[in-house]
Parts: C-alpha cells; sequence; structure tokens
C-alpha cells in the first residue's frame, strides 16, 4: 500500500502561547477533517514544519521566542506553499495589512466566532490551491513551448540538412568536409573554454559555412584546373551568399550566421568579404576559419592522396598566425593537437578548387 500523499492528510498546524486556545482551535480544524499538529511559539512551529508537509498555519501574532510576524516570514521564505492565517486580539488595522503585506493569507481578530475562522481558512485554502493550479498550469504550458521550440529546431535542421544534402549532389567531392570543419570547430572552441549555446551555434555554422557554394555555376565548381580571376571572384561569393540564404533560418543563431558569412575572412584584414581584422572578425569565425584550413590541407585531392599529417598542418597554420589565423585560436588548435583532444576525422576526397578556397 502506497503512502498518502500531504493533500490527502491536510496537516494543520496550530500556533499559539495559550495551551486553551489552541484546544480551542484544534477541536474546530480536527472536525473540518484536518489532523493537527501543535506549537507553543515560533520557534516550535519551525521545528514541526520541518518534520510535517502543513498546507495550513493558524498563528497567534503576540507570542514568545519568536512572534506571529517573524514566523510568519519565515514560512513565506522556506514553505511558500503553506497558507498562513494570522489571529490576534489587536484590532489593528496597520497590523492587519502588515500581515497581508508580509504574505498572510488572511487575518483573524479574538474573539472570533468559529465560523468566521471556518470561512477564513476555506477562503485562504481555495487561494492556495488556485495559486498552485497556476503554477503548474504555468510549468505545463512552459514543458509544451519547451517541446514545440524543439520540434521547431528538429524541422529546422532537417531543412538546412536538404540544403547540404543539395550542395553534395552538385559537388560531391565536398561530402564529409563540413562535418569535419564542424568536428574540429567545435574541439578548438573547447579548448578556449567555450561552451553551452555558443558551442552549439559553431557546431551548426561548420556544418553549413559552405552552403553558399550551391549557387556556385558548377563548371567552376568541378573545374580541376587552376581558376581565372573571374572565376575565383565568384567562387568567393559564397560565403555573403550562404548568409543571404541561412538568415530567415538562423535568425535565433547569429553566431552560426556569423560563420557563415565570415570564415574566409583573415586576421590582416586582407579576407572576405567584408576585410575585418583581428577581433573585429567574430570568434567564432575566427575559429572556424582555422577548421577549414586544417581540413583542406589534411583532405584527400581526387587526383592524389593527401600528403600533409597533422602535425605539418599545425605547423603550417603556426606559421601563418597574425596574418590568415588569430594566435590565441591557433595556439588552441595546436594546444589540442598536442594534448590528443584534436585527431583527423576520416578523410574523403575534396574538390580541389574547395581547398584552394
Amino acid at each position: 500500500m502506497t503512502a498518502p500523499s500531504a493533500e490527502a492528510v491536510r496537516y494543520c498546524l496550530i500556533v499559539d502561547d495559550e495551551p486553551r486556545l489552541r484546544q480551542v482551535m484544534v477541536h474546530l480544524m480536527r472536525s473540518d477533517g484536518f489532523q493537527c499538529i501543535e506549537a507553543g511559539n515560533g520557534v516550535e512551529a519551525l521545528e514541526q514544519l520541518e518534520k510535517h508537509p502543513v498546507m495550513l498555519v493558524l498563528s497567534d501574532l503576540r507570542m514568545p521566542k519568536m512572534d506571529g510576524f517573524e514566523l510568519l516570514r519565515e514560512i513565506r521564505s522556506r514553505y511558500p506553499d503553506t497558507a498562513v492565517v494570522m489571529i490576534t486580539a489587536v484590532a489593528d488595522v496597520e497590523i492587519a495589512v502588515n500581515c497581508l503585506a508580509i504574505g498572510a493569507a488572511d487575518y483573524v481578530i479574538k474573539p472570533y466566532q468559529l465560523e468566521d475562522v471556518r470561512a477564513r481558512v476555506a477562503q485562504a485554502l481555495e487561494k492556495r490551491r488556485l495559486i498552485l493550479e497556476n503554477r503548474a498550469y504555468r510549468e505545463s504550458l512552459e514543458e509544451r513551448v519547451a517541446i514545440q521550440a524543439r520540434r521547431l529546431e528538429e524541422l529546422f535542421l532537417a531543412s538546412v540538412q536538404s540544403l547540404a544534402e543539395a550542395l553534395e549532389l552538385k559537388d560531391p567531392y565536398t561530402r564529409g568536409h563540413s562535418v569535419r570543419v564542424s568536428h574540429y570547430s567545435s574541439v578548438i572552441a573547447q579548448a578556449m573554454g567555450l561552451e553551452g549555446e555558443m558551442l552549439r551555434q559553431i557546431e551548426l555554422g561548420g556544418h553549413v559555412h559552405d552552403i553558399g557554394k550551391i549557387g556556385v555555376r558548377e563548371a567552376v565548381l568541378n573545374k580541376p584546373d587552376r581558376l581565372t580571376e573571374e572565376e575565383y571572384q565568384h567562387i568567393m561569393t559564397h560565403p555573403v551568399l550562404g548568409w543571404r540564404i541561412l538568415a530567415p533560418l538562423l535568425g535565433d543563431t547569429p553566431h552560426a550566421l556569423n560563420i557563415v558569412r565570415s570564415h574566409h575572412e583573415r586576421f590582416d584584414g586582407r579576407g572576405i568579404p567584408d576585410g575585418l581584422k583581428a577581433t573585429e572578425i567574430p570568434l567564432e569565425a575566427r575559429i572556424a576559419a582555422a577548421a577549414d584550413a586544417l581540413d583542406a590541407m589534411t583532405s584527400d585531392r581526387p587526383y592524389r592522396p593527401s600528403e600533409m599529417t597533422l602535425d605539418m598542418a599545425v605547423e603550417e597554420i603556426r606559421r601563418c598566425r597574425l596574418t590568415q589565423f588569430d594566435p590565441d585560436v591557433v595556439e588552441a588548435l595546436a594546444g589540442a593537437a598536442e594534448r590528443g583532444e584534436l585527431q583527423l576525422l576520416p578523410r574523403t576526397a575534396t574538390h580541389p578548387v574547395m581547398a584552394r578556397v
């Protein structure tokens, strides 16, 4: 048999330094179905509250050791779901207002009529019920909103994946490149102490950084020979084109968008498309730029396998610090490689044009 819940038992705590008055109140509340607990002052009341799941407290105002005001403050702080009705012989409006301001559900003046106490208790418990129901509704609503948000994100990622698959169909040599860039970017970012939402967006940005190449002419995309100046300028439109394609989809992920637009910026300001320099370039884009270069140098070409190892690629990236790459990003990449945190993923062929770009 399972134990009854706290709500099923309906505990009531009676707090008064006069035993006779406590007994009167205990008799009344028991007749209304409560299991009553007694305390002679605020200190004893707090001790009882630690032992029992009390839904209602009926407390005198003036008591030794800890009066009703201090007890009320402690209850509101420690047990906010407990309804408190204050009982006192002082018929003072200011005192009543202070009790309500602190958090009492109601206020009863001695000498009281038992039916009046019943009415105040019923009102206090109804208020408590509504508060708990409202909280439960709000939490349920938040959970539903979170579920919908996850579903929307899944649909969004499916749309992005469709774009990536379309690019791979257009240029099969890019298959796997974005996955590796995403992974390398994530490792570098973690080595730099990044985490949480920023890390998630860096991983996403790595996956979609080359989406703009879907707008590049296939004759240029698949050209095995050296590009003309016009062809090079055409293919280097892909960061802005990708940024325009994904802006409606990645509006809530600005760091991922920054990677798409700025992964070809250079630390010395000679990159594209905006000629940003040093820390003007978003950190996430500086990270993706190094990851992109690492994969380009270590990936196979259609006409020959790559002869560059991880160590060789790291040294080349180090050589280009302060010109092409952020030195802090370079050191994070190198440190991760030395510690074994950064290792090359299985390499599939990458188009030579993509490697040069």
